[in-house]
């Protein structure tokens, strides 16, 4: 599969360079035939999934859309603070499944500190773009580190972690945080970058290491993928299995 930058005429061209250094992808002045694009907009950066279908993009906002109107009712994210549990103090939570950063945006609502690890080059420009729009509104963006990276890896160099998070690719989307078609544009990012999910991977891989405590996020019918489970938060679609 490929991929390229559009460069709309009068776009910040210093921005645009920037991008395609990073991602190592050439330039263009036209839309292109046929592959995926990444194009610098009013509103920031979007991903096209195919250049048949214009309407069909991923872009990051947390201020609008279901990011936002979820980010407003944070409070009524019981499941979520069930999880996590009561602590006299904020915790620093390591989320190692960072994607779109839907969930993490909630742990720092609720007044924690995150360390995010999203190992695609694309999406991690997508969400720090949304990021950069975000942080004058939204003050507690300041408590993330999000950091393009291999989460096993950077667990390792990592200290003081309270809690780990984990959310593997669902089969389905979730309706109520991405728009329909999201998980597939995900996917499909993934697959141009030659990147496996990997959720299971990475939970085995840091619980053979030192931890606390582990918040592993399933659908509701999943199985339960290590059986030495302390214990269960369930929602209506989701769970959240506990190790401890």
């Amino acid at each position: 599969m490929s991929c390229c930058i559009f460069a709309q005429p009068g776009k910040d061209s210093e921005a645009i360079q920037y991008i395609s250094d990073y991602l190592s992808m050439k330039v263009v002045n036209e839309i292109p035939l046929s592959g995926s694009f990444i194009d610098l907009r009013e509103n920031g950066l979007h991903f096209t999934k195919d250049p048949t279908n214009l309407s069909n993009f991923l872009h990051v906002d947390f201020l609008s859309g279901p990011m936002g109107w979820r980010l407003k009712r944070s409070e009524h994210e019981t499941s979520f603070k069930k999880a996590i549990g009561k602590n006299k103090e904020d915790i620093t939570i390591f989320d190692g499944t960072a994607g779109l950063l839907s969930d993490t945006i909630i742990f720092l609502a609720l007044g924690h500190k995150v360390i995010a690890c999203e190992q695609s080059k694309i999406i991690f420009l997508l969400v720090n773009d949304a990021i950069e729009r975000a942080k004058a509104e939204l003050p507690f963006l300041k408590n993330l580190l999000f950091l393009n990276a291999k989460s096993e890896t950077q667990y390792k160099e990592t200290q003081n972690i309270d809690i780990v998070y984990l959310d593997p690719m669902y089969p389905e989307p979730s309706k109520n945080v991405l728009r329909s078609g999201d998980i597939s544009t995900i996917n499909h990012i993934l697959h141009i970058e030659n990147i496996d999910d990997g959720g299971d991977t990475i939970f085995f891989s840091i619980k053979e290491n030192n931890f606390k405590k582990i918040i592993l996020k399933r659908p509701i019918k999943a199985d339960i993928i290590d059986k030495n489970i302390n214990y269960q938060v369930k929602g209506k679609s989701t769970r959240f299995d506990i190790y401890i």
